[in-house]
This record gives C-alpha cells, sequence and structure tokens, in this order.
C-alpha cells in the first residue's frame, strides 16, 4: 500500500467538539431554527447538487433561509454548521502520523462542499497532517459513485490495487473494493493497525 484514503465524518470528525453530539443537536435552541425544516428546505431539496460542486452553499442557503427563518444569515448558520462539525479524532490522527512517517502517502477521500473542505484542510489543519484531499464538490461526484474513485485514482497515479481506504459507510466500501481499492469499513474503537492488517486478508 502506498496510499491510504481517509474518509472524513464517521472516521476522522465525530460531531460538535465539546460533547460528540450530533452537529445540529441544539439548533433549535441556539439558532432558532427547527431541524425537520432546514432539512425538508434545504437538504433534501438542494444538497445534492452543492455536495457535487453544481450549486454554491452559501448563496442558495441564504435565499432558503429568506423564507424559512429570515432572522438568520446564512453566514451565522454555517459558521456555527463548520464549528459543531469539527471534533477530531486524535488517536486515529497520531496513527495516521506514524504510518505516514513510514513513507505511506495519506489523502482525505470525503462528500464535502468547497467551504467545508477548506475548512477542514486550513482552519482544522489537516493540510499540514495529509497530503491532500479528494472531495466531492471538486471532482463532480460523491461516493459510492465509481467515479469517484477512478477520478481519485487518475489523480494520484497509481495502481487502483496499491490504494487503501478507510470509510465507515458499507456503500463507500463495496464500491471502492470493486474499483480495485482496499477497503476497510471503519467501526468504533477500530484501531488504523487493525484496519490495515484487514487490507491483506
Amino acid at each position: 500500500m502506498k496510499i491510504l484514503m481517509v474518509d472524513v465524518d464517521g472516521v476522522l470528525i465525530h460531531g460538535r467538539p465539546s460533547d460528540g453530539l450530533p452537529l445540529f443537536t441544539y439548533l433549535e435552541r441556539d439558532l432558532g431554527l427547527q431541524l425537520d425544516v432546514l432539512q425538508e428546505a434545504f437538504f433534501k431539496t438542494y444538497w445534492r447538487d452543492i455536495v457535487t460542486g453544481r450549486d454554491a452553499l452559501e448563496p442558495r442557503l441564504a435565499e432558503v433561509l429568506g423564507t424559512i427563518a429570515p432572522h438568520l444569515s446564512a453566514r451565522t448558520l454555517i459558521d456555527y454548521w463548520l464549528e459543531n462539525d469539527s471534533r477530531l479524532d486524535h488517536t486515529l490522527l497520531d496513527d495516521l502520523a506514524a504510518l505516514r512517517a513510514e513513507g505511506t502517502q495519506m489523502f482525505l477521500a470525503t462528500n464535502q462542499e468547497h467551504l467545508r473542505a477548506g475548512y477542514l484542510m486550513e482552519k482544522l489543519g489537516l493540510s499540514a497532517r495529509f497530503d491532500g484531499i479528494f472531495y466531492s464538490a471538486a471532482l463532480g461526484y460523491q461516493k459510492p459513485a465509481a467515479e469517484f474513485f477512478q477520478l481519485a485514482t487518475e489523480k494520484v497515479g497509481i495502481p487502483a490495487d496499491e490504494i487503501g481506504f478507510i470509510d465507515d459507510v458499507e456503500a463507500n466500501i463495496e464500491a471502492a473494493r470493486q474499483f480495485g481499492w482496499k477497503a476497510k469499513q471503519w467501526t468504533s474503537g477500530m484501531r488504523l493497525k487493525d484496519a490495515i492488517a484487514a487490507f491483506s486478508t
């Protein structure tokens, strides 16, 4: 394995920094917006295009909030969103750093829109820990689409069977394996060495 691809949400990041709860747990209390209303008006309607780079987050969110929560700006909600979905798994980060020090290249492979991808790399400092990021809004496809894995493989320029991958979603693992990556589904309490050992089984 020359390269390890690492998923973000559910693997490297787990919810709110203070307690690990889902990021919108206290959305209504904190910002006066009901989550089910946001889900229906925004995520169900627009998220697929946003996360694959066909629409922009902030202007679309501003338009929706103008209808469902005129008291709330898109920038305020985005900042709240980013800050409350940033609890890093430092044990995993340390294990990844040790593997990287031995010569394995590290990339994030994740379904993200552009603003959060930038936040992950710059604000959370992951650009210092990874050699790059492959994300859905930049590639135009989201996992588990085969095109996601194809484009990421083409960009790193090595054979698919020399790429390892950890992700918490079974469908993504199956898609990666079908493309030729060595993949292991990440579960709570797992250590990196156990996932890597599974690549050879």
